[in-house]
């Protein structure tokens, strides 16, 4: 290889160009990064505020001034901002992308003050594209006063053209921006519909933007008004909610975090909803509204609440739509869940009958945080409602009635045994509910001394009366009809004194006894391998049992019949029945079973009647 060849060889290769279709971009931008046409609003509104904002750092008493003029099909927006000049024109409008507020641009020297603008004028413009066949943008500098006003005129096939004008063109420093709505767009251009989104988006802007004649800022915003009495405060934002978000709360709670910049309301929703749903709020970053749909704003456990909120420290994703996930957001996420713990807290202090008004509709938001904050169960503890042997009460007023506050798990083992239970003057709560076996056993932890026990089918049984074991052995014929049906369902059958003397049969049994009930008849239903895998898996848990009631006249009656096979039909009648007073589903067999006694009963009460 000679030197000539190895030079080469050894050479850098030539730079290229990106080549961007603006069509293909455009479509990106309105199938992808943004969620819908009305951005270009948004778009237009920011980059409006940015140049007035740039041009009052250098000039405090420069006019502030958006005026947005609609027509069918076009929109002229104009702005007293800082304006652009021909340089800036070629070095902001036709390198899409290049941010007014990076060094080398109009911000030189201005650096200081960059967290005061949020938006690419580019990109912003480019956006515009969704709605617009046609951008025309005119433009003179405040910082050179003497330099020609400007046009800048695209098209959406990817073509611009620049021109200077003469300087009664734009008297004024400032920047007009015309549109000319694309096909099918034209209806995004209405006066009407500008007016409505420049409200949506800019209601809490600085500056004096109007479209036509309609202002369009609402300042203060209702969170920071003087009103003359709290009372008056909270009808003013009851109003704000219904007009924002159609309801109207139940209370407010204020949401000010001064070190992170923020000003808000949160509004508590006057009906429950389920902690699945993901609850979604209104930001505004620096006055323009960034989102309604903001999702990890608040901690889960404050479903209950719907806020609206001013910012200036946290950060918009791509596309200024949401909120980029950091530590900046979990920290003010952190920040505005201690402010609506410090309000449950003051409520509880001070205005109990709002407190229960709250809860009685709110009390599972409020579960789900005393779950991982002693503080806050130690606080809710006379408060929050749980269903017990006793009514509604709290965990306290429960406690101070019980020595051993004893709970069930599931809706299902509570309905199977509270009725026997508190005539037993044994008290149980329903831990079956979202949240609640999880506060019940850590009752102890913010109560020193308070005994928390699973309730059992052991311990239901041992506060049962014994029968007399004459009397039991006197019945051991019928016992031994009995448990003869039932065995192989898998349930035992014995004899108890209990009140209330109306329930004839209780029918218990526990989890560890359902799941080996569940593997048996997984086992006999098997081929030999799956048979043989199942059986390995055999537990040694108590059986379910039916406890018969001897002091029940039914039961006298049916325990002096000599009839085995009725004995039989008359126990699978009282298992059915136990089964449906705990409300527990029915297996295919415990079905069979209900079906099959009802016939044996009519059967036998037909043919008792033909004999007689």
């Amino acid at each position: 290889m000679d030197s000539q060849t190895s030079q080469s060889s050894q050479a850098s290769p030539s730079p290229h160009t990106f080549q961007v279709d603006l069509r293909g971009l455009v479509d990106l931008l309105s199938h992808h990064l943004y969620s819908s046409p009305k951005v270009y609003l948004r778009e237009l509104l920011q980059n409006a505020v940015d140049a007035i904002t740039a041009r009052r750092t250098e000039q405090p008493d420069a006019p502030a001034r958006v005026r947005l003029h609609a027509q069918e099909g076009t929109l002229r927006v104009e702005d007293s901002g800082v304006g652009l000049t021909e340089a800036d024109v070629h070095t902001l409008l036709a390198t899409i992308g290049r941010s007014s507020k990076r060094a080398g641009g109009l911000q030189d020297g201005l650096q200081e003050v960059r967290s005061d603008f949020l938006g690419q004028f580019g990109i912003g413009l480019l956006a515009c594209f969704v709605v617009a066949e046609r951008i025309r943008v005119v433009s003179r500098s405040a910082r050179t006063p003497e330099a020609a006003p400007v046009e800048w005129t695209a098209s959406d096939d990817g073509s611009y053209t620049v021109r200077t004008l003469p300087h009664e063109a734009r008297p004024e420093p400032g920047t007009t921006v015309h549109l000319t709505a694309r096909p099918g767009a034209a209806e995004w251009l209405t006066p009407e519909r500008v007016l409505t989104l420049a409200r949506d988006f800019g209601s809490l802007l600085p500056y004096d933007v109007r479209v036509g004649d309609e202002a369009v800022t609402d300042l203060p915003a209702p969170w920071d008004r003087p009103y003359p009495s709290p009372a008056t405060r909270r009808v003013a934002l009851a109003r704000h909610c219904h007009d924002l978000f159609g309801f109207t709360p139940l209370d407010s709670i204020e949401l000010t975090v001064p070190l992170a910049g923020i000003r808000g309301v949160a509004y508590v929703l006057p009906a429950a909803v389920s902690p699945a749903t993901r609850a979604t709020h209104r930001v505004h970053l620096k006055g323009m509204l960034l989102t309604e749909r903001a999702e990890q704003l608040l901690p889960d456990w404050a479903f209950f609440v719907r806020c609206v909120l001013d910012t200036d420290s946290l950060r918009p994703t791509a596309s200024r739509e949401a909120l980029y996930e950091d530590e900046t957001l979990a920290a003010v996420r952190e920040a505005l869940g201690e402010r609506i713990r410090s309000w449950l807290t003051a409520l509880a202090a001070g205005d109990p009958e709002r407190l229960a008004a709250f809860l009685s509709v709110h009390h599972l938001g409020v579960k789900s945080l005393a779950r991982h904050d002693k503080d806050m169960l130690r606080t809710m503890l006379p408060w929050l409602p749980f269903e017990t042997t006793d009514g509604q009460l709290s965990l306290e007023e429960f406690a101070q009635r019980h020595p051993v506050v004893h709970f069930t798990r599931t809706v299902e083992e509570y309905r199977q045994v509270a009725p026997i239970a508190s005539a037993q003057g044994v008290g149980v709560v329903n831990g079956g509910y979202t949240y609640d076996s999880d506060l019940v056993e850590a009752l102890p932890s913010v109560r020193p001394g308070t005994v928390v026990a699973e309730l059992d089918t052991d311990t239901v049984t041992a506060h049962l009366d014994a029968v007399d074991p004459a009397d039991e052995l006197a019945l051991s014929g019928f016992l031994a009809a009995a448990r003869a049906r039932l065995d192989p369902l898998g349930c035992d059958v014995v004899l108890r004194a209990f009140r209330p003397l109306s329930v004839p049969a209780l029918h218990l049994d526990d989890r560890s006894a359902r799941h080996e009930q569940a593997r048996a008849e997984a086992e006999a239903q098997a081929d030999d391998l799956w048979a043989g895998i199942l059986g390995s898996l055999r537990g040694s848990a108590p059986r379910a049992r039916l406890v018969l009631n001897h002091l029940n006249p039914l039961i006298r009656r049916i325990s002096s019949l000599g009839d085995p096979e009725l004995i039989g039909t008359a126990t699978e009648s009282l298992y059915g029945q136990a089964l449906l007073m705990a409300q527990r589903p029915l297996r295919p067999a415990d079905s069979a079973l209900l079906n099959r006694a009802f016939m044996g009963l009519l059967e036998w009460a037909t043919n008792g009647e033909e004999g007689r």
